[in-house]
């Protein structure tokens, strides 16, 4: 007879009901709440209202601005977790510290010190603005913020999958003749992929709902740098919940549907490299 198996948490039936109720507190209820209020109005008048010409030019600057900034930070968050743990240098504590550095500032002194930045009289606006180039007050500048926000979730999600991958993999690929770029294809990449797709995912949720540091940069000039976040504070300040709380469903439904689909594409490329061990 199979002894019982000892575990430090209670049974199956606790836990799960126990994490039920917290999601369901904590998640599901006020979206259910949000949806709710937004079910109030008449279905035309929620059409009206989500199909509004500054509705889909807010949807389509947040979702570009927020595919952009996740897709920078997935090239180049790659490269800054690669040196964070295959190298050692000078200040590497320091220089990783600072990947974190996003999430300790509140979001509107980002918003502030960005815009300073980046202003056509600032370090880098001034450059760029000599090239013809507008950052701060244009939607390059709300790309530019949802890139700094969503850095560390890149880089501190590939950070432990880096460190897992076996150099030895790297030094038999060179032996047997293969190039730096087929190594990087065939052997690293595969094995950071789903790694990589988490971090693109979390950076990329991150980036939908931000709204502190969008807010400065952005300039808020509605069909032209207004994202979502930023059109439901301005029907809330004008007690519009009806019209807040039907853009922060049709938000709530598309993220929904694209994040379903990277979890999807990080299942199969699990899945798939788990077939391959096999």
């Amino acid at each position: 007879m199979a002894s019982k198996r000892h575990s430090v948490l209670p049974g199956l039936g606790l836990t799960l009901g126990y994490t039920v109720l917290y999601l369901s507190l904590i998640v599901l209820l006020p979206l259910a709440a949000m949806v709710m209020k937004s079910a109030e109005q008449d279905w035309r008048q929620f059409v009206a209202v989500v199909t509004a010409p500054r509705a889909v030019a807010s949807y389509r600057l947040t979702f570009f601005a927020s595919l952009a900034g996740a897709s920078v930070n997935a090239v180049f968050g790659f490269v800054v977790a690669w040196v964070l743990v295959r190298y050692s240098f000078p200040a590497k504590r320091l220089m990783d510290a600072l990947v974190d550095l996003p999430f300790a500032l509140p979001t509107a002194v980002s918003g502030i010190a960005l815009t300073s930045v980046y202003s056509k009289s600032g370090w880098i606006g001034r450059w760029l603005d000599a090239l013809g180039i507008q950052a701060a007050f244009s939607p390059l500048g709300v790309a530019i913020a949802l890139t700094f926000i969503g850095l560390p979730f890149v880089v501190r999600t590939l950070q432990p999958a880096i460190a897992d991958l076996d150099s030895g993999l790297e030094e038999a690929a060179a032996t047997l003749g293969a190039s730096r770029l087929q190594t990087f294809r065939y052997v690293i990449f595969p094995a950071v992929f789903p790694a990589l797709v988490t971090g693109f995912s979390l950076a990329f949720a991150r980036a939908l709902g931000e709204y502190g540091s969008v807010v400065f940069i952005s300039g808020n000039m509605p069909m032209k740098t207004e994202i979502a976040s930023l059109l439901i504070i301005s029907k809330l300040e004008q007690f519009d919940y009806a019209g807040a709380t039907a853009i922060g469903a049709t938000l709530l439904a598309a993220s929904f549907a694209l994040l379903l689909s990277i979890n999807l594409l990080h299942w199969w490329a699990t899945h798939r490299r788990q077939e391959a061990k096999g």
